[in-house]
């Protein structure tokens, strides 16, 4: 006699719902491009020699500007499609490229030269208030981050629809939880240590590498290349 577990089933049957698939498709994928995590070691070294108030701030403004560059993108998106004549499938596979290559810097635990290159970080590190350039846009919202909202808006049925609010909901999470990380970067990687957070962006990577492999599929299924299932 084979027993079930009842919460296990109702959990499964919730999970096959398409507004959870699609808001945990958007959270995962806009949250694993942003990855405050990895954003820390360039933090400090950014806000070296700063107090406590100075370094939230600097967080506060990098988690904003995170927030409003994403937000732009997704409420401008499919206008953005149509400015420039950019078909779904086009674009699925071009953002599908993106996180290829981020997933797979991710997997050896450094950041992706699409988020952060190494003259930034000084850079910020020099300027007085790098809350905005460079920590806000490309270290938080860079292009990997931006292609993956424009990806999920590409999907919307409806400007005003329940998966709007799920790629706007899934910005805000990650904005906030961005400022939340940043603002205490200190004790964050004092729980963690560098070996935590190196792993923890490791299988970021590995699930990063397969919603690429994701996005290729739908855009060649789009274009008729590989057949629907």
């Amino acid at each position: 006699m084979l027993f079930t577990n009842p919460a296990a089933e109702a959990l499964h049957e919730i999970s096959k719902a398409p507004i959870v698939r699609f808001s945990l498709l958007a959270f995962s994928s806009i949250f694993f491009l942003v990855d405050p995590f990895a954003a820390i070691g360039s933090f400090l070294a950014i806000t070296a020699g700063a107090d406590a108030q100075r370094r939230k701030r600097m967080a506060r403004k990098g988690a904003l500007t995170c927030f409003i560059v994403l937000t732009t993108f997704a409420v401008a998106g499919q206008l953005i499609f149509r400015m420039f004549g950019i078909t779904l499938p086009a674009f699925e596979i071009a953002g599908g490229l993106i996180l290829l290559l981020i997933g797979l810097d991710m997997l050896e635990a450094r950041r992706s030269p699409t988020q952060e290159t190494a003259g930034e970080a000084e850079e910020g590190a020099a300027k007085e208030d790098a809350g905005i350039v460079p920590l806000g846009i490309p270290m938080l919202a860079g292009p990997g981050a931006i292609s993956s909202v424009m990806v999920l808006v590409g999907q919307v049925d409806s400007v005003w629809g329940w998966q709007m609010g799920a790629i706007l909901a899934s910005i805000a999470i990650t904005a906030c939880t961005s400022y939340w990380v940043l603002a205490g970067a200190d004790r964050v990687r004092g729980f963690m240590g560098e070996t935590g957070i190196r792993i923890l962006v490791r299988i970021m990577g590995l699930l990063l590498v397969a919603l690429a492999m994701q996005f290729f599929v739908n855009g060649l299924t789009d274009l008729g290349i590989i057949a629907k299932q």
